[in-house]
């Protein structure tokens, strides 16, 4: 997938938040271990470090929502990731994602912590992160 196509997907599904630009994701694809997976439905961005990974971003545009494919690109990533030798994986998420906290408790993971005041919405008010860990070899 190119920077755009990625930057048109999640301009598409991030509606409260500022989406990333081409540029911006052509700059995270330049680094040596940042990889993508999915298609232009539906991608997760992430990165593995030594036997950690985390997911950097996940979007699926408005048309194709409610269809499963969030899930499998869960699915995908996490075992792309295990492929590459990480054993756990990290995300973040805004507290007043529900959609995404169900997807990522379906998933496998479970609250570690909270960065307060993470996410700044267009409307300018402040949204706690939760910070979220799977293990992934018990998948």
């Amino acid at each position: 997938m190119t920077p755009q196509e990625l930057a048109h997907i999640h301009a598409a599904a991030f509606t409260q938040s500022r989406p990333w630009s081409a540029e911006e994701f052509a700059g995270l694809l330049a680094g040596r271990f940042v990889h993508v997976i999915g298609d232009t439905r539906s991608f997760a961005l992430f990165q593995v470090v030594a036997d950690e990974a985390e997911l950097l971003t996940i979007a699926t545009h408005p048309a194709y929502q409610r269809q499963g494919l969030a899930r499998q690109v869960m699915t995908d990533w996490h075992t792309e990731a295990r492929r590459l030798g990480a054993s756990c994986a990290f995300l973040e998420v805004a507290s007043d994602n529900d959609p995404a906290i169900e997807l990522y408790r379906a998933t496998g993971y479970n609250p570690r912590g909270t960065r307060r005041a993470y996410y700044q919405r267009k409307s300018g008010a402040d949204v706690d992160a939760i910070v979220m860990e799977c293990l992934l070899n018990g998948e």
